[in-house]
């Protein structure tokens, strides 16, 4: 089925305890787009970069089936930029530097090919642009996700609450879910954002794993033990091209199924902090993610009759 990515393609500088980049490519749109096309080759991505943004980066996003008519091109603007320190726990970190350049205009445009597409990733960009994504789309996809920060709840609450009412699927972290329905327990929380709106409700906890709401129906998914983090940034964006990419390939949005494209967003997750950037989502094979799959099924199977 066909897949919508929104989000921003842009570069990054990152600091972490094991090292440290130079400028390299990043952005929600990048990760989401990377990770999803190990799963469909039906997608398009809705973004703008400045002209100082790579070609070859593009044409390897075309090469992984990835229609790029919907990437503006800011010819003489600059992309976005951020760059960041880690801490030693590598769940905080520090903005050194934000450029918002291309990004701080975007007015997104969803070509006339993009049209009929069954699903939509609203990556964490400003709610009103993406609810300009949806008010353009002529059909109403099967599913759209929408991820979003703190950032928003503190700047743009009303214009955030009037987009998360449109979509399906939410996906925050904890802290965001916290801060979103003024409630401390994730089980309070989680129906009170469901109220809000959206069907399903994803709580990411980061290394302790991911929690799936809907309806009565809850859902947590660990989180794999890895031997080295090297950088978390992307990993949520991956989770999510992961997750939305599963359900585009299956078109099964079943809880159980669901439940599943948590799996397999976690996974894909995994192998995003084991280098720097995009650097270990760009050669994967279904061989090595199959693998890791089967690695987190692992850590929740058990035998009860062992265990009583």
């Amino acid at each position: 089925m066909s897949l919508i990515t929104v989000g921003s393609v842009a570069f990054d500088a990152i600091e972490t305890p094991f090292g440290k980049t130079d400028k390299i490519v990043g952005g929600a749109g990048t990760y989401i787009a990377l990770s999803s096309s190990y799963f469909t080759k039906d997608q398009n991505i809705v973004s703008v970069v400045g002209g100082d943004f790579p070609d070859t980066f593009i044409s390897e996003l075309k090469a992984r089936g990835v229609n790029t008519e919907g990437l503006q091109i800011k010819q003489d603007e600059k992309t976005f930029f951020w760059s960041g320190r880690y801490h030693n726990d590598m769940n905080s970190r520090d903005t050194l530097v934000t450029e918002l350049n291309v990004l701080e205009h975007f007015n997104p445009i969803v070509p006339e090919s993009y049209q009929g597409a069954e699903y939509v990733m609203l990556g964490n960009l400003a709610p009103q642009v993406q609810k300009q994504v949806i008010d353009q789309m002529t059909e109403r996809p099967k599913l759209i996700a929408m991820d979003t920060m703190n950032f928003w709840m503190d700047i743009a609450w009303d214009a955030l609450m009037e987009t998360i009412a449109m979509v399906d699927v939410l996906i925050i972290n904890d802290e965001e879910a916290r801060q979103l329905s003024k409630e401390y327990s994730l089980v309070k929380a989680a129906k009170c954002i469901m109220d809000m709106g959206p069907k399903f409700l994803i709580i990411k906890k980061g290394e302790h794993g991911a929690l799936l709401f809907h309806s009565h129906h809850v859902f947590f998914a660990p989180a794999l033990p890895l031997e080295e983090v090297f950088d978390p940034t992307g990993a949520g964006d991956t989770f999510a091209g992961g997750f939305v990419g599963h359900l585009a390939k299956t078109d099964d949005l079943s809880f159980e199924n669901m439940k599943r494209a948590v799996i397999y967003g976690s996974a894909m997750a995994s192998f995003c902090v084991e280098k720097f950037g995009t650097e270990r989502l760009m050669n994967l094979s279904e061989e090595e993610i199959d693998a890791r799959v089967q690695k987190f099924v692992e850590l929740a199977d058990f035998d009860m009759e062992k265990v009583l």
